[in-house]
């Protein structure tokens, strides 16, 4: 059943209304309503690290304008834990991260597996599974493999593909999904 608010409209009706708002005001990037749909006037950030212990929880984006003290603080966490080199990360991705989030509706963040990765540890990586692409946008800050134990890996995917911003990959077997700012695409289902 529908939750009325103190307005007397259903939740889906007002997150109607922020999505028209956030297309309304998107900044002037290909696909913008795409990747926004689900941003909100405010976007928000909510991961952890079972690598570093870290969390982070912090709004980045008001109105328009990125936070710069936030986003040096995402680019910070979201750091290649093994080497501990950070990289700026490209903005569409956190956009597309915060927006799926949203449209998933849970409070959890999430546990983000993999971030920045250096060229010496994609290497590695590769070294040890045929998943990890030689090109990988990992490598380009444009990247993040993510968890949440509330939601499935389909509806994940399913929320970061709504997005229609970039790529997409279910990994059901290691229960992640990769969601990446590149060429709009999907794999494995």
């Amino acid at each position: 059943m529908a939750e009325l608010t103190k307005t007397g409209m259903t939740r889906r009706a007002l997150l109607g209304a922020f999505a028209a708002t956030t297309v309304a005001a998107a900044p002037t990037f290909s696909q913008a309503a795409g990747f926004l749909r689900g941003g909100g006037d405010i976007r928000r950030i909510r991961m952890f690290s079972g690598r570093t212990g870290e969390r982070i929880d912090m709004i980045y984006w008001i109105d328009g304008d990125y936070i710069k003290d936030a986003v040096k603080e995402i680019n910070y966490f979201m750091r290649d834990w093994r080497t501990d080199q950070v990289k700026s990360m490209d903005l569409r991705t956190i956009d597309i991260m915060a927006a799926s989030h949203n449209l998933l509706d849970v409070t959890e963040p999430y546990m983000m597996l993999s971030g920045y990765r250096s060229p010496q540890t994609n290497a590695m990586l590769r070294s040890r599974s045929r998943g990890v692409a030689k090109n990988s946008l990992h490598m380009r800050g444009q990247a993040a493999d993510l968890r949440l134990s509330s939601r499935s890996v389909s509806q994940m995917a399913n929320a970061a593909k709504a997005c229609r911003a970039g790529g997409v990959g279910k990994y059901r077997g290691s229960n992640f999904v990769h969601m990446d700012c590149g060429v709009v695409r999907s794999w494995n289902g």
